[in-house]
């Protein structure tokens, strides 16, 4: 167990240098030594967004020698409208013909859809709906649960329920990110359903957990608040195998000129710290 505490499998989100084009990106992670990357479908100019085609940026991805995990993400996935079918279907085609294994679902984050009752009904008809999507195409569906008090998806355990009631649990399992975990406040971790976990850290000393957002969410070191370490050691030891992989939305890290010197020191620091 040691061992494996001491080695985490980590990747990196395309959010720790938008500004990459896919082949920088990619070439990022092989020099740090990763195989697994995440790439995006909200950033401006690069790839999906600006409609380069999958096979494209697969052979991109298999140049560098690595592998695309996750298309992060569907928007509003529990808002499931013809409109969001749509989204979903060509999101999966994509994810697809790109060689990824999963597509990561993000649910409503605007205060609607938050009502008891409601917002698991919601969950439930979307899952159903985007079961057979993913099946078709031999897809994973990563349900993120936001930490943010106006989500109307903050609790995996409801995720947990929702995907067991419309029976998914070979077709979904669940994003564990440290920063919404932290802000949720909720204290189980479901690792058998757990396919990715997404780490970043929070510094700042002064913002309260409630004002917390995406840009204070910065690479993990030893002024984290969010508790990664001690968070990714008890999903280790709770048999987690997965990857941890680096998602920092702060300014000051997506505009780093070498971004590469300082996912190393955090993974170094981290993995110290898990020993």
């Amino acid at each position: 167990m040691t061992d494996k505490i001491s080695h985490p499998v980590f990747a990196i989100n395309h959010m720790v240098a938008p500004n990459h084009s896919p082949r920088e990106f990619f070439k990022l992670a092989k020099s740090l030594g990763l195989n697994d990357v995440e790439i995006r479908n909200d950033l401006g100019g690069n790839a999906i967004v600006d409609g380069t085609a999958a096979a494209e940026v697969k052979a991109l991805a298999e140049e560098a020698g690595v592998r695309i995990a996750t298309i992060n993400a569907l928007q509003r996935f529990n808002d499931w409208t013809p409109e969001r079918e749509k989204e979903a279907i060509e999101l999966a085609d994509y994810a697809r013909d790109v060689g990824a294994t999963a597509l990561v679902l993000v649910p409503v984050n605007d205060g609607t859809g938050q009502r008891d009752g409601e917002r698991q009904a919601n969950l439930r008809t979307a899952l159903k709906g985007l079961k057979p999507i993913l099946e078709a195409r031999g897809l994973i569906g990563y349900v993120e649960p936001l930490g943010f008090e106006i989500c109307s998806l903050r609790s995996k355990r409801e995720a947990v329920e929702a995907i067991e009631a419309i029976g998914g649990q070979g077709r979904f399992k669940l994003v564990h990110d440290t920063f919404h975990h932290h802000l949720a406040g909720e204290p189980e971790l479901f690792p058998a359903m757990t396919g990715l976990v997404h780490i970043s850290g929070v510094t700042d000393p002064d913002v309260t957990i409630s004002a917390m957002r995406d840009p204070h969410r910065v690479l993990v070191d030893a002024d984290d608040r969010l508790g990664n370490v001690e968070q990714m050691r008890a999903l280790i030891d709770q048999g987690y195998e997965g990857m941890f992989s680096f998602e920092p939305f702060a300014a000051e890290v997506q505009q780093l000129e070498d971004p590469g010197a300082a996912l190393k020191d955090s993974m170094d620091g981290i993995k110290a710290g898990l020993v």
